[in-house]
């Protein structure tokens, strides 16, 4: 047994060389990593253009959001944003809203005036005129044919006069947007919203809430008058052209929120894994200001949202200024290139003929 032991630790012994020779080959793989790295630093030429982008990118804007060729639209007091002791919708810029505004104003508030007077009416003429000492003696009527088939058909024909245009108005909110609508992807986050344009380049325009001047660090961007009221100016709007068809379609990434602008007559839930899809044109430029309509969580309410519609060509202005591209600006590049093929072609028709 003593033997067996004194065997095996010499064999021990004997492997302990090829042991440390082993661990000490292991580092060998660093040298080869600093020879693949070092040609990317030695190399300033490569390294120039990513530099260039990455300062590009992190490049930071101006202290009101202005971009070369776009500075941010002044807000309209009173207009896009709700009023001090206000009681009616705010004045509408689309026309669906328009429309709304209408039904509410012209038919729907003076039926529910009349019904109410009149209702009102019944009770006090049947308190002065029923009561028990005006009518000791109580009719024994039980039926009345005229008076139940004008209950039955006055509310019949009020209900129609309302359903029309309800529907009606249901119908034009969700009319599909033409072909040629601008498209933007609405997508609501915990707790602010970005805007992309899959027509102009695919770029996303991230928007937050724009804190006060006391409550933001030193060089900071903070709110002003020229950004809008509080807790509903945003630091990037969603600009968009005015007196063009929009097709506004939105999408959550993390719980249910809802795109809303009173204004614009506008409100679409924002669903995780969903598209919903809308139409909208808004008739005038301005600064429409909204909130998000859906409790999505702790700071639900300070997730606002702020439309910018500018006339088109600053609208295409603005997409540049982001470093997107305008639709025509596509098949303008595209010409160049098609057309030197008829000019190849030119000379040998020639030496054919």
């Amino acid at each position: 047994m003593n033997m067996l032991k004194k065997i095996l630790i010499v064999l021990a012994a004997m492997t302990m060389p090829s042991l440390g020779t082993a661990q000490a080959a292991n580092p060998a793989p660093a040298p080869l990593t600093k020879e693949i790295a070092a040609p990317v630093v030695a190399n300033p030429a490569a390294a120039a253009p990513e530099a260039a982008a990455t300062d590009k990118a992190v490049a930071p804007k101006s202290m009101d959001g202005s971009l070369p060729g776009y500075t941010p639209m002044k807000p309209t007091q009173g207009i896009g944003m709700p009023k001090p002791k206000e009681i009616d919708f705010q004045e509408q810029f689309s026309d669906n809203g328009q429309y709304a505004k209408w039904i509410n104003n012209a038919i729907l508030l003076p039926i529910i005036t009349i019904i109410s007077l009149f209702v009102l009416g019944l009770l006090l003429w049947v308190i002065v005129r029923f009561n028990r000492r005006a009518n000791p003696v109580p009719s024994k009527t039980t039926h009345n044919t005229f008076i139940e088939i004008v209950w039955t058909l006055v509310p019949v024909l009020i209900l129609l006069g309302i359903a029309y245009p309800s529907l009606d108005l249901l119908a034009k909110q969700f009319k599909p947007a033409p072909a040629e609508a601008v498209t933007v992807k609405v997508t609501g986050y915990q707790w602010y919203w970005g805007y992309t344009y899959p027509d102009h380049g695919g770029f996303e325009v991230v928007s937050n809430m724009l804190k006060e001047k006391g409550d933001v660090a030193a060089g900071e961007r903070f709110r002003t008058d020229n950004d809008g009221p509080g807790q509903l100016a945003v630091d990037n709007r969603m600009v968009v052209p005015a007196g063009v068809p929009l097709r506004i379609q939105t999408t959550a990434a993390d719980v249910i929120h809802a795109f809303a602008v009173p204004s614009l007559w506008f409100k679409l839930d924002a669903v995780p894994g969903r598209l919903n899809e809308k139409s909208l044109t808004i008739t005038k430029p301005g600064v429409y200001f909204g909130q998000c309509s859906e409790l999505c969580g702790a700071r639900h309410g300070f997730m606002p949202i702020a439309v910018e519609a500018l006339p088109p060509e600053k609208f295409a202005a603005w997409v540049k200024a982001q470093g997107g591209k305008m639709p025509g600006d596509v098949s303008a590049e595209a010409a160049p290139a098609a057309a030197p093929a008829p000019t190849t072609a030119a000379p040998a028709a020639a030496a054919t003929k």
